[in-house]
């Protein structure tokens, strides 16, 4: 009987956290949201964009960036070149006519070094954080800004939208990068997201400070320092940037970093598990819950084969054909139409191991974790 209560608790925690917690969250924002009171802003900017061997993408992303619907007055550009080896800083020489774009040169140091270096340098009322690789929307800055109308907000995110223009196996990944957006959008109508979208958000700048040098996810560190002095962590839907689908590998790296940023931010705001943590409860049931769920699945499985019939054979036979459909994926042709069972299904597995993976970080040095996010190359050439 032990086997099947593991068993039984193991499936109701992942059935609570995959889909359960989803209801009940959109159950209290409904009944409990709050507004966001925005209105037109002309606050100075600082544009912070770090780049790491960016050649090919930095010329397309400073034109993004000077199609901005706002004020150029009110923009200044910090580029800051992490080590680049490749041609990324006679890339940004020629913008030098743009005298908002200023280039800080680094000796390879991480994102989080290149991040303090143009935080101690911005001048801005606003921080605005994006990354190379992905377009802006030429409203997302002038909309982000019109969130600190309301004096509760200390962070605005934007939101990323994933192309549909790739194969089945991306167009999972974005599958799933859409159930954890709508997720993120209940949050921040409740009161706060616990992190930003790496990508597009911004932050009134006498609320950042500093990143630990070794921080893995810049993007949940900075918005808690907002979230702890008292204010509200916002997504802004109408603010956003536009990017490829990510290969599964390569998603599986990205995903490995950010889990493992989870731990790291744990350890760095013990808050987040105690009562100042006015979101509480949804940061145990959200992102505790995504780091607990593939033990609970582990749990689960070596729990079946001590289980009592008929429950054990019920339990094994669904085991085996949810992960023998994540296996078969790969060998089956791209054009094959049970791909879109198969993919779904291949996609969680391979998130869930990523998770456990995650655990890497606290025998690693966290800068092993970092890597070149991929994308779709027929995507890309589009």
């Amino acid at each position: 009987m032990a086997a099947l209560l593991i068993f039984g608790l193991s499936a109701a925690f992942c059935l609570y956290t995959l889909a359960g917690y989803p209801l009940l969250l959109w159950a209290l924002a409904r009944l409990r949201g709050r507004k966001i009171r925005k209105a037109p802003m002309s606050l100075s900017v600082s544009v912070i964009l770090p780049v790491h061997n960016g050649e090919h993408w930095i010329g397309a992303k400073l034109d993004s960036i000077a199609a901005l619907h706002y004020p150029a007055e009110l923009m200044e550009i910090l580029v800051v070149d992490d080590g680049s080896t490749d041609g990324t800083r006679q890339v940004v020489d020629g913008y030098v006519g743009d005298r908002r774009v200023q280039l800080i040169e680094l000796p390879r140091g991480g994102k989080a070094v290149a991040l303090n270096a143009a935080m101690s340098r911005a001048s801005g009322e606003i921080l605005f954080f994006t990354d190379v690789r992905q377009a802006l929307g030429p409203h997302s800055l002038a909309n982000l800004v019109a969130c600190f109308a309301d004096p509760e907000v200390g962070v605005a995110s934007g939101e990323l939208v994933i192309r549909d223009n790739a194969g089945i196996e991306e167009a999972s990944v974005g599958l799933y990068w859409k159930y954890e957006k709508w997720i993120r959008k209940q949050l921040s109508r409740l009161d706060s997201v616990p992190g930003a979208t790496g990508c597009i958000y911004a932050m009134r700048r006498s609320l950042a400070r500093p990143l630990p040098e070794d921080t893995l996810v810049d993007d949940m560190y900075l918005p808690l320092t907002a979230f702890f002095a008292g204010y509200r962590v916002v997504l802004e839907e109408s603010a956003l940037a536009f990017d490829y689908p990510t290969q599964l590998a390569s998603e599986f790296r990205r995903k490995v970093r950010t889990l493992a940023g989870v731990y790291q931010v744990m350890r760095q705001y013990p808050a987040l598990l105690g009562p100042r943590n006015r979101m509480w409860f949804h940061f145990v049931s959200h992102k505790l819950g995504r780091l607990v769920m593939p033990w609970a699945l582990l749990a689960a499985a070596i729990a079946t084969p001590f289980m009592p019939d008929p429950w054990r054979i019920a339990a094994a036979i669904a085991q085996i054909l949810a992960y023998g459909l994540a296996l078969a994926d790969s060998a089956l042709p791209q054009d094959a139409s049970v791909k879109r069972l198969t993919s779904p299904a291949r996609t969680f597995v391979v998130l869930m191991v990523a998770s456990l993976f995650a655990v890497v970080v606290f025998f690693v040095p966290p800068r092993v974790l970092w890597g070149q996010t991929r994308v779709s190359q027929s995507a890309a050439a589009r």
